[in-house]
């Protein structure tokens, strides 16, 4: 049996992948709402700022 049908059927492993993956889909949407939250916070207070001047 060649070792690329062996590696394929080791399915040991697959969960941590599978939750790393997970992770990782989090941390992008978060890090997308965070910078989404940060722009239009920026914006308000720029129009505060002009605002006040």
């Amino acid at each position: 049996m060649s070792i690329f049908a062996r590696f394929r059927r080791d399915q040991s492993g697959a969960s941590s992948i599978e939750y790393g993956l997970i992770a990782f889909c989090l941390v992008i949407g978060i890090l997308v709402a965070v910078q989404t939250i940060g722009s239009t916070t920026q914006q308000t207070f720029t129009t505060v700022d002009g605002g006040l001047n």
